[in-house]
């Protein structure tokens, strides 16, 4: 039996044995006005609260829903404000990204239940380890900019706090179904216990989530569960949790030229390519990503009187998997493989080849916070501390040439990257008069960072593996403050003035130049803002200017082995205005808006060109410039229907023009685009159920042709002594045109 379906029968057979034992005893309603108001106290020391003088968005569950028929988290997010989506496979699934006012997902804090999710080397999160999360999920906060203190990394662009479901009173069964264009299918188990013996839940999901993707073999299977047991009492609240998400995904993330989609269409997908010994262009079969990320959290709420209320969290995540890939002509010295001489009496360095690229991690902590809420102050206190270790090494598969000798386990790198996180934390809310609040966030976070044994890069010269001998130690101090303003019950006005500051990432120190260390960066973040609001019509703006010291940003320079290098900039900054409507037409209409203006610089900009794209560097000092992956504009908007169990939206986004590189070169650009999604339900509750619904939703409407994500670098050519820029090399994410995906759900 497969591991998943052996979860979801367990899965099963707990709920059922649980809802058997009610029946049996009788089922008791759950009105414990105290529990249920301990339920309803969140871990609230990553939120913001409705006099946080900070820009955020909630989410709900039935929001997400509504959505959430088989695209991940990225793309059920993508109507807010200041957000871009990329897919690799370009529909969505799989290897999926997302971008905060021109930031990557290196620089996003995202947290589970208060709980650091972000990879603590590579400081990103990988949705497609998480699929189907979202059907866990009671709401989901976004916090743009520095945000308010968190724990794991620093957020430079937002921060995702992400809650799961918590109590249910009542059992259920929720199955859902989709399916859809490029044979993509999604099915979901759902099943609670409801309360027992007045204090104890048992929660259950299965998710089995797969496509053929539009890109060329960008197949995606990704499987899932979530199990979750509580307890809840007048005064505590103890649930463990635990989400487990695996994947394999087929290699995607080459991209294509718009010279390589003319010639072999939009859905070309160079990754795995070859050409076998007939000189057929052939497609390695296991090119392949694959990984399993377990996690585990317990988590603890106690009210300690009538104004303090106790969390603590332990979590551990486990993380292991590996990806397979086809290599063109590679040096076999590189791969701990030695030449050999020909029948011909020719020395033979180099090979096709199939290697992998393995890891494995654990990563776990413990989180503590005292919350205190009296008439005037509200005050939370608290901090965690987390531990790294994660396991890097390679292996040689095979190699075309049969000549070569491949030692039994060959591994040609390996290596070990360790750390600790702690931090500590304080925030306060004072109700100063009826309409003015102040707020003062203060944190202090403290980083012990080591990298030992030989990289995956070759150092040529030296003549082996690149070593690491990575041992830094980083020290922050992050104050925020502000004030919130609200005349009365329709207006509000808000300012604040926030520091964030961020260690380096593994790629930082191991794809590098050699001989140089990288900084830590450190942000001003200004923000100031106004909402106005009444029972049919919402309006506001944010303003920010995000001051950056020392940003890594990526240079054009290549490092010793051709690597693409992020090195650090002395100043850098972000500055634009967030819109934000909302009209409430009648009881049936409503319409959605929200805008973006923003202008990202690098100031006084020197990049690094190549002859012939990887020999004798050159700098060439552009000046100020617009920083790479960064649209002037983006603005979403969304026409919305529902009565009578009908639910329709008609969502669209536009996103301006974005430069692939930092040197603003024109032939280097991800074009304007306006992509429109139209969702379609209709519910009804038959007899014996409580509720079902049925819909589509066509994506692209309007069948646009367009990109959203990619690469690029040039070079250059002398021509009469003069160093010319002449080549540029790049690569587009092409985005699947009208698709479609039916579903159902069903709920008893």
């Amino acid at each position: 039996m497969k591991k998943g379906k052996a979860v979801m029968l367990a899965g099963a057979l707990v709920i059922s044995a649980s809802i058997s034992a009610q029946k049996a005893e009788g089922f008791k309603t759950f009105k414990t006005d105290s529990i249920i108001n301990l339920d309803n106290v969140e871990i609230i020391s990553t939120r913001a609260g409705k006099k946080t003088p900070i820009a955020y968005t909630n989410i709900t569950a039935e929001e997400l829903q509504k959505k959430n028929v088989g695209e991940d988290i990225p793309y059920l997010l993508s109507n807010s404000p200041s957000i871009l989506t990329t897919s690799d496979a370009g529909a969505g699934i799989g290897y999926t990204s997302m971008r905060v006012r021109g930031t990557d997902g290196t620089r996003i804090n995202v947290t589970v239940n208060g709980i650091p999710m972000n990879d603590a080397e590579s400081h990103g999160l990988y949705f497609v380890n998480m699929p189907d999360f979202a059907s866990s999920l009671k709401n989901v906060q976004i916090q743009r900019g520095a945000g308010t203190s968190t724990n794991g990394g620093s957020a430079f662009g937002a921060s995702v706090n992400m809650q799961t479901e918590s109590m249910k009173s009542e059992p259920s069964v929720e199955v859902n179904g989709s399916y859809g264009s490029f044979n993509t299918h999604k099915e979901t188990v759902k099943m609670s216990s409801g309360l027992i013996k007045d204090h104890w839940t048992v929660d259950a999901r299965y998710s089995n989530i797969g496509t053929d993707g539009y890109i060329d073999r960008a197949s995606v299977d990704l499987n899932s569960y979530m199990f979750q047991a509580g307890y809840y009492g007048a005064t505590t609240a103890i649930r463990f949790l635990t989400f487990n998400g695996w994947e394999e995904t087929y290699h995607a993330w080459n991209y294509a030229s718009k010279e390589e989609m003319k010639e072999f269409g939009r859905t070309y997908n160079s990754c795995g390519e070859y050409t076998d010994d007939e000189g057929n262009t052939k497609y390695y079969n296991n090119q392949t990503d694959n990984y399993n990320q377990a996690n585990y959290q317990l988590l603890l709420t106690q009210q300690l009187g009538n104004h303090w209320n106790l969390h603590t969290s332990l979590f551990y995540t486990k993380g292991t998997g590996y990806y397979e890939e086809y290599k063109l002509r590679r040096s076999l010295e590189e791969y701990n493989l030695s030449p050999y001489i020909d029948d011909l009496g020719n020395e033979v360095t180099k090979s096709d080849l199939v290697r992998r690229k393995e890891m494995s991690n654990d990563y776990g902590g413990g989180l503590v916070s005292f919350d205190y809420k009296g008439e005037s102050l509200h005050a939370n206190f608290g901090g965690g501390i987390n531990r790294y270790v994660g396991d890097h090494y390679g292996k040689v598969i095979k190699v075309r040439d049969t000549q070569v000798n491949v030692p039994a386990g060959n591994e040609y790198y390996n290596n070990q990257g360790r750390k600790t996180d702690i931090n500590i934390y304080g925030k306060v809310e004072y109700q100063l008069t009826d309409a003015l609040s102040l707020y003062s966030d203060l944190q202090y976070r403290t980083i012990d960072y080591k990298i030992d044994g030989a990289n995956d890069n070759w150092d040529w010269n030296i003549g082996k593996m690149q070593e690491l001998n990575i041992n830094d130690s980083f020290h922050f101090f992050n104050p925020k403050f502000g004030f919130n303003i609200q005349p009365d019950a329709n207006n509000r006005f808000y300012a604040s003035f926030a520091v964030a500051q961020k260690e380096p990432t593994r790629n930082n120190y191991t794809d590098g130049l050699f001989s140089e260390k990288p900084q830590s960066e450190r942000l001003n973040d200004y923000e100031f803002g106004y909402q106005y609001h009444n029972r049919t019509i919402m309006v506001g703006f944010n303003a920010y200017y995000m001051d950056y010291k020392d940003q890594l940003v990526l240079t054009g320079d290549l490092n010793e082995i051709g690597e693409a290098v992020a090195m650090n900039v002395p100043n850098s900054h972000r500055m634009g205005i967030e819109l934000m409507g909302k009209w409430k037409v009648n009881k049936q209409w409503t319409l959605n808006a929200n805008s973006t203006l923003s202008r990202s610089r690098i100031e006084n900009y020197s990049e690094t060109l190549y002859e012939d794209g990887w020999k004798n560097p050159i700098t060439n000092y552009i000046g100020d410039v617009t920083n790479a992956f960064s649209p002037s504009f983006i603005g979403n908007i969304a026409l919305s229907y529902e009565n009578a169990g009908w639910y329709a939206s008609l969502n669209n986004q536009y996103v301006s023009k974005q430069y692939l590189t930092n040197s603003e070169q024109e032939d280097l650009t991800i074009d304007p685009y306006n992509v429109a999604n139209l969702e379609i339900n209709y519910t009804f509750t038959p007899r014996f159920t409580k509720g079902i619904t049925v819909g589509v939703t066509i994506y692209n409407l309007f069948d646009e042709t367009y990109e959203n994500n990619g690469w690029g670098s040039s070079s250059y050519t002398v021509i009469d002594g003069k160093k010319v820029r002449d080549n540029s090399y790049y690569g587009l994410a092409a985005q699947a045109g009208i698709h479609m995906m039916a579903h159902i759900s069903m709920k008893f």
